[in-house]
């Protein structure tokens, strides 16, 4: 399809969604544009089923099969991920880094092989085409939160700081060790023998690590004499783009190494605030990475409803339905627990175990990263299993955006209700015993 007929579509449905939803239905907006654009799709497809024409058929063919993968990862996930994490407030960060790296660390690992185990289970109880290692690759596919759904959702329905900070934060770093782990299992599943995940591992990260910091040491020295801009914004695409490229030729992680651009960026511009307060007045650098990172949020969202044109249903749908969801709450619920309790007496938000584990499960949130990593699988699964993981990709994706999504406001109001609660009757005990 024509890249600018594409384009006109996407903005077309970007356009018409978001009026509809200002007037008639106020859902959070990047919630309506996944919604409806996925139900636009659907009705398409029935429309499809009952007048077979020829043009129709292409026309959705070319639409539904337009290189989802290619878009995201090879274009335009760098870049989200540089903008997320230039907006961290740093002391924030500092505060919370270690229930960050356990959970981007350990919960992502423990929830993806429990996910796995979980789901054999399930595969050996309905004969589903799966085998152990299969399922554990699925469990890598949803286990990561995406960063992408968290700054576009988490950020706009009035969640404290604190607690997005932690959120977010886990988000960027996680999507690294999901990778990671996606390319251990699948030297598995694929038998090609890169089964050593240590090795694997300080590869990906401190690969990572050293060439985005090198090249963006480098690059922010451009930045710091320069008076222009403009220039700001083209030294940061640079740096994001060319840092992405050189890791993944390399076999490092360019999902970790733009988020650590953007950390880089985003602390030495906040050391030379006053020069950028003097040659960029109007915040023109903050402004261009705010109204991209929104704009991407947007379209990325709409073409995960277009993706719905190209799936085939899996005939165990109704299986999977109900397995891949409490799978994915009971894993996640484990991992954020087990991370938790090593982490026990510095508890974000001033949370006890349950109300943070409850938290942190409900609010991880699935994106474009799960099923661009699903979309990948088809050069090597058999159909129908490739069709199983597509088809649990988006089941994730729209169970924890539509339903969490929708739902994590009220969840974290009732827990932060619950802790004032728990509070007051602590002080009254105290008080009591004072006595």
């Amino acid at each position: 399809m024509n890249i600018q007929i594409l384009a006109i579509i996407i903005l077309a449905y970007i356009v018409i969604i978001g009026t509809l939803n200002d007037r008639l239905f106020h859902i959070q907006s990047d919630i309506a544009l996944i919604f409806f654009s996925s139900l636009l799709s659907i009705a398409l497809l029935i429309l499809r089923a009952f007048f077979p024409a020829e043009p129709l058929q292409e026309a959705l063919g070319k639409l539904g099969g337009f290189g989802f993968h290619e878009y995201l990862m090879d274009g335009m996930l760098c870049f989200m991920l540089f903008s997320g994490a230039s907006k961290v407030n740093m002391r924030k960060f500092r505060t919370n880094l270690q229930p960050i790296f356990l959970l981007a660390f350990l919960t992502t690992v423990i929830s993806s092989f429990l996910y796995g185990g979980l789901l054999y289970l399930v595969a050996l109880v309905f004969y589903l085409p799966l085998d152990f290692w299969t399922c554990v690759l699925l469990g890598c596919v949803v286990s990561p939160t995406d960063p992408i759904a968290a700054t576009g959702i988490l950020n706009k329905i009035g969640l404290s700081k604190n607690v997005c900070s932690v959120i977010e934060n886990e988000s960027l770093f996680n999507d690294g060790t999901g990778v990671t782990l996606f390319i251990f299992v699948r030297s598995i599943v694929m038998r090609s023998g890169q089964s050593n995940i240590v090795v694997l591992l300080v590869k990906e990260i401190f690969g990572a690590a050293a060439v985005a910091l090198i090249i963006s040491f480098l690059l922010f020295q451009l930045v710091k004499i320069s008076r222009d801009p403009i220039r700001y914004i083209l030294i940061s695409l640079l740096d994001v783009s060319l840092v992405y490229v050189i890791c993944e030729h390399l076999g490092f992680s360019g999902v970790l190494a733009s988020v650590i651009c953007g950390f880089f960026f985003s602390y030495n511009m906040d050391k030379i605030r006053h020069l950028v307060a003097v040659v960029d007045p109007h915040g023109f650098y903050h402004d261009f990475w705010e109204i991209i990172e929104s704009i991407l949020n947007s379209v990325l969202f709409v073409m995960i409803g277009f993706v719905v044109l190209g799936v085939t249903v899996s005939p165990y749908l109704f299986v999977l339905v109900p397995a891949a969801l409490l799978a994915l709450i009971i894993s996640r619920a484990i991992g954020v627990s087990v991370s938790t309790v090593m982490n026990r007496n510095n508890i974000p938000g001033n949370y006890n175990l349950p109300e943070y584990v409850i938290l942190m499960t409900w609010s991880a949130l699935k994106g474009g990263l799960s099923l661009a990593l699903a979309v990948e699988t088809e050069a090597y699964l058999p159909t129908q299993t490739y069709i199983i993981f597509l088809n649990v990709a988006f089941i994730s994706i729209f169970f924890t955006v539509l339903v969490q999504g929708q739902t994590v406001r009220r969840v974290y109001y009732a827990l932060e209700d619950h802790k004032a609660k728990r509070k007051m009757k602590a002080n009254k005990l105290s008080g009591g015993d004072t006595v």
